[in-house]
């Protein structure tokens, strides 16, 4: 079998409705989040049910952590799997709140 890339667009900041979107193969990943002094909570994560399991989340939020640490921004990860992300990748756990 024949793995195709998948194709995403850059980060979009949905400020209207304070969210990260990442549209990917067409469908459109998301994490909620809210902007405090210096930090970034992060609400929840959702992917399609199409795009679980393929890697989509994990892209959304390794964009998230770039931009976080371009803002010089501590992330707190009030969804589970934005916490497990972020854990399971050392290199951004210094940005954990």
């Amino acid at each position: 079998m024949r793995h195709t890339p998948m194709r995403h667009t850059p980060l979009r900041d949905n400020t209207e409705q304070s969210r990260f979107e990442l549209v990917v193969d067409g469908e459109v990943v998301y994490a909620d989040y809210a902007r405090r002094r210096g930090e970034l909570a992060i609400r929840y994560v959702y992917a399609p049910p199409r795009l679980r399991g393929t890697g989509a989340a994990g892209r959304l939020m390794a964009e998230i952590a770039a931009l976080a640490r371009a803002e010089t921004l501590r992330i707190v990860p009030l969804c589970s799997y934005a916490g497990a992300w972020l854990r399971r990748h050392g290199e951004h756990r210094d940005l954990l709140a």
